[in-house]
């Protein structure tokens, strides 16, 4: 494992916004057929795997689990299953809350909250172990940001997560890739928008192609300084020791995070050795 990746996963185990920061990592579920989701039904639930987890939890927990879902099924506010949310959260199972962040878009019923509901799916892959429960949240994401889309063409956040969710989770990646150029021909300068493109070209090992979409990432947001650790990554999987040297340093120049920087300056003086 590269320090690139090391630091990644320090700023995620400290950071509070876990969500946020694992949106901008590589994936890691590569490989083996069985990890590429396949293409399941548009009304792909989780529901069985909720139901499985929850025949398994202590008496206690189980009691205060059907008492806020029974309290937030028969409310009529839209925020009502935020509490089961929580539940699930605070168990560390976010694809069981994802099913209830849907509930909370469905009674919203606006394009952003369908957004949400969409990311909590999709990034709740990165915690599965279990490769049969990857394909529905996949598509349960994907259903998400096409509901986004159908109340709102221009959220463009929305068409670019369906795009990534098409090239990680389906057999057709390509439509993922012509939704990201469609995007690209209006709004060329989105950050999440290169930052997909950058993440395809590390998959396939396209590192020219990587460090390009990086640098453009950073043109566009200088405070972004994570790109540098994925320029360092990418610099050294080509085998250029000074450049990814360069880019660490930059880093480390750069962050607040004591910890981390201290992990990129060892592993600096351990390629110059």
């Amino acid at each position: 494992m590269t320090l690139a990746r090391k630091t990644q996963i320090v700023l995620v185990a400290i950071s509070i916004c876990l969500f946020v920061l694992l949106f901008l990592a590589p994936k890691t579920h590569t490989g083996k057929s069985e990890d590429k989701a396949k293409e399941t039904a548009p009304l792909a639930t989780i529901e069985p795997f909720i139901n499985m987890v929850t025949k398994t939890l202590s008496v206690e927990d189980k009691k205060a689990y059907d008492a806020l879902l029974a309290s937030a099924t028969s409310s009529s506010i839209d925020t009502a299953f935020i509490p089961v949310v929580q539940f699930w959260d605070k168990l560390k199972r976010p694809d069981l809350a994802s099913y209830f962040v849907e509930k909370i878009a469905s009674k919203k019923n606006q394009s952003s909250a369908f957004v949400k509901a969409g990311d909590r799916y999709y990034f709740s892959v990165r915690f599965i172990k279990d490769n049969n429960e990857i394909p529905v949240l996949y598509q349960s994401a994907m259903r998400c940001y096409q509901t986004a889309l159908d109340k709102d063409a221009k959220n463009i956040d929305a068409k670019i997560q369906l795009a990534a969710c098409y090239v990680e989770g389906t057999q057709d990646p390509m439509k993922g890739i012509s939704l990201l150029r469609e995007v690209e021909k209006t709004d060329s300068n989105n950050v999440k928008l290169q930052l997909n493109f950058a993440f395809f070209s590390v998959k396939s090992q396209q590192w020219d192609r990587a460090i390009k979409r990086f640098e453009k990432v950073l043109q566009i947001d200088t405070l972004y300084i994570e790109a540098y650790l994925h320029l360092a990554d990418a610099y050294e999987q080509k085998g250029d020791k000074n450049k990814t040297i360069e880019m660490l340093q930059k880093y480390a120049s750069l962050t607040d995070d004591a910890m981390a920087k201290q992990e990129v300056l060892k592993y600096i003086e351990q390629l110059k050795k």
